[in-house]
């Protein structure tokens, strides 16, 4: 993993910031991308590189803007002249349920949850296959058991699983493609103690995971995986042989 380049979306903060970290240990140069979180992603590559000059960058997107897709590749090629990995982490999450969902909020989720990847993707394919690298798509449980109220998320989750097994087929044997499914790994800013308790009951091992858990199994997934593809990781906690 030493001196390869990996761009991961989302990147400024919770999972896609231990993802940073984790692989940035690991010896590999980090493209931070960030659309919001300007002063997270600043202090992240601030502390990557405090720790290995030249070996982490910022950049911003609006992945909801196709434009941006073509920025966001190009600059990352230009960083170390290669991406080695991508890891497709951003995604937006939010409530919409049937009597209140509208156009606004299946255009945002699809567009970063979906679009973007796809399109990122095929934008990164050339890089990636030579240097035979790898996608690692970040899905959700709730992509094959939908959450309530949840209808438009949980369509762009399973689209993004979709993604992935076709991605895997489209681009073998030079690119490997695969997902995480996350469990109860970070929580809702407005969600009370109770609820977290059920969630946390209805796992077999009776915690709450983090995103170390997310981060350790790319590493995994880029490292020790290479007759893996097309294949979708639960870090759940065994939630999944629950439902």
């Amino acid at each position: 993993m030493k001196n390869k380049t990996v761009l991961i979306t989302g990147a400024a903060r919770n999972i896609g910031a231990a993802i940073a970290e984790e692989l940035h240990s690991c010896g590999m140069n980090v493209i931070v991308h960030y659309n919001n979180s300007k002063e997270g992603a600043c202090e992240l590559v601030k502390k990557l590189n405090a720790n290995r000059h030249d070996s982490a960058i910022s950049i911003k997107a609006d992945l909801e803007k196709e434009d941006h897709y073509i920025h966001l590749v190009n600059t990352a090629l230009n960083f170390k002249g290669h991406i080695d990995v991508l890891i497709n982490n951003a995604s937006a999450f939010y409530q919409t349920s049937l009597n209140n969902l509208n156009i606004e909020q299946w255009n945002e989720l699809i567009n970063i949850n979906l679009k973007a990847p796809l399109f990122i993707s095929q934008l990164a394919a050339k890089s990636l296959g030579e240097s035979k690298g790898c996608i690692i798509n970040i899905t959700d449980i709730h992509a094959s058991n939908p959450l309530k109220d949840h209808t438009i998320y949980c369509i762009s989750k399973a689209g993004l699983v979709a993604l992935t097994k076709s991605l895997a087929k489209e681009l073998a044997p030079n690119i490997r493609v695969n997902g995480i499914s996350p469990g109860a790994i970070t929580w809702p800013n407005n969600m009370d103690n109770k609820t977290k308790e059920n969630i946390i009951n209805q796992t077999i091992l009776k915690k709450k995971g983090n995103a170390g858990d997310i981060a350790k199994t790319i590493v995994f997934l880029i490292n020790d995986a290479d007759y893996i593809t097309g294949q979708i990781l639960n870090v759940d906690g065994g939630k999944t042989l629950l439902t």
